[in-house]
């Protein structure tokens, strides 16, 4: 019986000699990559090609998922999230190069997104190469690729794996440390202002309420000059997990607390009926002054309580700058009446 010819989309006369070559492949000893395993995705439209490749792969540890066309791809790229995309380049329906147009847009719109994509040819030429490379694949080979060459390769491709989920990891642990307020553990001011624009955009285009809570401590510099700076990031920690807890334990999902600088913070909350705005107000108050942290310059609780100023808009419109001016006066308000209180 003739041999399949792998680098063409020619049927074999006998599709059972391809089944069990393949059968007879994935039982062969081949030694496994350990912890180096990749989630492929393989995209030929020639089944037989598709079922001989795919055990080839999973003989070296791999998990593939099959496409048959670049649309099915795509669709497929976002469910299966693959650390590695072989691609054929002539199919129906859509292109290998089509797909991979969607799969740059698609990663483009995500964070730290980039996988690699090698094109599968039966012509593994220079002007194949520089062709698959300009439509935004990394590097071409032959679907007739040598048993020790296709080993080789997808080793070399699974230390990129390893290599970028490290990376992943990496720039997420940063992007934490530079959004996270270093003390409290709270939104810092700076990512603060980006999730509040973004959310404030969001609210204006839909006609949304939104509201904001300005919080800040009761006679914390008396605190800070009695009990000590260690004593006053204590209880700045201490309170800032009692703001988020409160807020976590709201009715509003998109509600977020934030250190917005000093002794003050301040609690965002898009689309938020007015009702569950002043009780989460009145609840903030009540819950900073049941902590019961002993704070005697502020005599006539003795205990660390907050004032807190707040602002409400049916519809967002106009400017963000004002909503927070306006918290703020009721902030001032709040203290003028006496504090432990909330202003609205």
């Amino acid at each position: 019986m003739a041999p399949y010819a792998v680098g063409s989309k020619a049927m074999i006369s006998s599709a059972g000699w391809l089944y069990h070559a393949a059968l007879w492949h994935m039982t062969q000893p081949h030694r496994m990559e350990g912890k180096k395993t990749m989630k492929i995705l393989l995209v030929d439209d020639a089944r037989s090609v598709s079922i001989l490749l795919a055990s080839r792969l999973t003989s070296f540890g791999h998990e593939v998922c099959l496409a048959e066309n670049g649309e099915v791809a795509f669709n497929r790229f976002r469910e299966f999230a693959p650390d590695l995309v072989l691609m054929d380049i002539e199919m129906p329906v859509m292109n290998g190069f089509e797909a991979t147009n969607l799969i740059r847009a698609f990663e483009a719109s995500k964070q730290w997104a980039w996988t690699p994509i090698i094109f599968l040819t039966g012509s593994n030429t220079t002007d194949n190469l520089v062709t698959a490379i300009e439509a935004g694949g990394d590097d071409l080979i032959a679907k007739t690729l040598p048993e020790a060459v296709l080993r080789a390769k997808m080793k070399a491709m699974a230390r990129v794996a390893a290599m970028r989920q490290k990376l992943a990891a990496a720039n997420l642990k940063l992007e934490v440390l530079a959004n996270r307020d270093g003390l409290t553990g709270l939104c810092n001011r700076r990512f603060m202002d980006l999730k509040t624009d973004t959310a404030w955009a969001h609210a204006s285009a839909a006609g949304d309420s939104f509201a904001i809570l300005m919080i800040d401590i009761d006679n914390f510099k008396k605190y800070n000059d009695h009990y000590g700076h260690q004593g006053g990031d204590d209880c700045l920690r201490t309170i800032a997990r009692t703001i988020e807890a409160t807020v976590d334990s709201s009715a509003l999902d998109q509600a977020f607390a934030a250190r917005y600088g000093g002794e003050e913070f301040t609690v965002v909350m898009p689309r938020a009926p007015k009702h569950a705005y002043e009780g989460l107000a009145q609840n903030i108050v009540r819950a900073i002054h049941s902590c019961a942290l002993p704070h005697s310059m502020n005599a006539e609780w003795g205990v660390v309580t907050a004032s807190v100023g707040g602002a409400y808009i049916e519809r967002a419109q106009d400017g963000l700058v004002g909503l927070f001016r306006v918290a703020d006066q009721q902030l001032y308000r709040a203290k003028d009446a006496g504090r432990n209180r909330a202003q609205l």
